[in-house]
């Protein structure tokens, strides 16, 4: 069977995916296809229907510049209403007839005589000039690899991956990690658990959660007068491009840790809770958490908390790295996060010379502007290495990107170009400069382990400057930058 031939294949139809078509189709590419393993689009926003899961950046931030919705119903949405946005934006700007679905990537490889790339999917096989990644960190479940976990004989699953069938009402429930999903789900379980049971390896730090309904007023006035909420969406990035500062000049963090700490105390009355609670690294190292509710839902009777790692699973026993034990239990709920620097595109990605880029990362991806790869010609990613804020709306990210992409791929078709490389020199003194700038930023001198650290303990993830500079430097396509024929 012949190979269905498109200009532009995308892979993933979630923020990235969606935007990619927008944007592509503005600089004139129409010929672009989307790939999507699932039989709806969304992305992270579909896959994730955890309980109380919610974005932890303002509503008014989190979205498309060019698509205001000014109908959030709160400061910061949930997931069904980011879930209905990302599908009406699709609606309202025809996205859907590019999408395939239940198409997913097995493998995609250069052919280096045809400057093309040949991709197998379940849906068949396309070839295609180009490729936009849009797969996104937050994809495949990271599910550490307990003793004796395979015998536990009671229910488990992933946040991520939530079974709304089973019934929680009653039952004595382990939660492992106290990460980004943890804070919101265990408030939402721990009323109808009969025993609450958190694994926490380290303690984050949580911040009050401002969180008000937005008025039917706010919202009509947002709708008539639209520069009101495009200067609301400034005031809030200035104030989280603010917090960034900090995140750069750690010393200046400190105001935040005493609010964070007063809420603690203000939540937390048992001293030795407390204590278990308490970080012992720089607020930012690790991504700061936001609730109003986690603490009580910690401190109330039926929850205990182990501030230890999980060592082993025996029968129906989850046993600390400390030797505290949660027994007789139902189900096990990880809250374990995502594997961000190992993403699962990289395994199914070979470039010039047959070269898979998993190998060639080994553990630590790297890329020019989070976009480009040496040695991967006509291949784009979307949230690639080194573009992550760690505090700021992804869509400002995204839409860096996919400017400096569409132009990439309008060139290509001006100038007659079939292949577009980013030069080695290039990439290589941009990886330069990021390591440079990231040692002295809490993410590495914070005194803490995160996901933003890869498996050889290098910062694969993090944006050293500004949003600002991101949206500059990234969203801008400099031909001199690449190799071209």
């Amino acid at each position: 069977m012949e190979p269905r031939r498109v200009e532009v294949l995308v892979i993933g139809a979630g923020c990235s995916g969606i935007g990619a078509v927008i944007r592509l189709r503005e600089a004139g590419i129409h010929d672009v296809v989307v790939l999507e393993k699932a039989a709806s689009l969304g992305g992270t926003w579909r896959e994730n229907t955890y309980p109380g899961c919610a974005c932890d950046v303002p509503s008014t931030l989190y979205s498309y510049s060019f698509a205001p919705n000014p109908s959030w119903s709160r400061a910061f949405a949930g997931q069904a209403e980011i879930l209905r946005y990302l599908e009406q934006v699709a609606r309202d700007h025809d996205v859907v007839r590019h999408i395939v679905f239940g198409a997913e990537v097995h493998a995609a490889r250069w052919d280096d005589a045809r400057d093309v790339w040949t991709v197998d999917t379940t849906a068949g096989r396309f070839e295609a000039r180009s490729i936009v990644a849009a797969a996104g960190p937050l994809h495949r479940p990271s599910i550490p690899d307990l003793p004796g976990l395979a015998t536990f004989r009671g229910k488990t699953f992933h946040s991520s991956r939530w079974d709304h069938d089973y019934d929680l009402a009653g039952k004595r429930v382990a939660v492992v990690g106290t990460g980004a999903s943890a804070i919101q789900f265990v408030p939402e379980i721990q009323p109808v658990v009969g025993a609450l049971h958190v694994f926490q390896r380290t303690p984050s730090w949580v911040l009050p959660k401002p969180n008000p309904k937005v008025s039917e007023t706010a919202q009509r006035l947002f709708a008539r007068v639209p520069a009101v909420q495009q200067a609301l969406r400034g005031a809030q990035y200035g104030l989280l491009e603010a917090v960034a500062y900090g995140f750069r000049h750690p010393r200046v963090l400190h105001e935040l840790e005493r609010l964070a700490l007063r809420h603690l105390a203000k939540q937390i009355p048992d001293a030795t809770l407390r204590r278990a609670l308490t970080p012992s690294f720089v607020l930012g190292c690790k991504r700061i958490l936001l609730s109003n509710t986690y603490y009580p839902a910690l401190s109330s009777p039926n929850a205990t908390v182990h501030a230890t790692a999980v060592e082993s699973v025996r029968g129906d026993t989850v046993i600390g790295a400390d030797g505290s034990i949660a027994d007789r239990l139902d189900a096990i709920i990880f809250a374990t996060g995502f594997h961000v620097t190992d993403p699962p595109i990289a395994e199914r990605v070979w470039g010039q010379g047959g070269r898979r880029l998993a190998d060639l990362w080994g553990g630590s991806p790297r890329g020019y502007m989070g976009t480009t790869v040496a040695g991967y010609p006509n291949f784009f990613l979307v949230l690639g290495p080194n573009v992550g804020t760690g505090h700021s709306s992804a869509f400002s990210i995204i839409e860096a990107q996919l400017a400096h992409i569409s132009d990439a791929v309008a060139a290509m078709r001006a100038r007659g170009w079939t292949r577009l490389e980013v030069r080695a020199d290039v990439e290589a003194a941009f990886n330069d400069e990021v390591q440079t700038a990231v040692k002295s930023t809490v993410y590495n001198a914070g005194g803490c382990t995160s996901y933003y650290l890869d498996h050889n303990g290098r910062n694969s993830t993090v944006w050293p400057w500004s949003t600002t500079r991101l949206v500059e430097r990234v969203g801008r396509f400099d031909a001199a930058d690449y190799q071209a024929r």
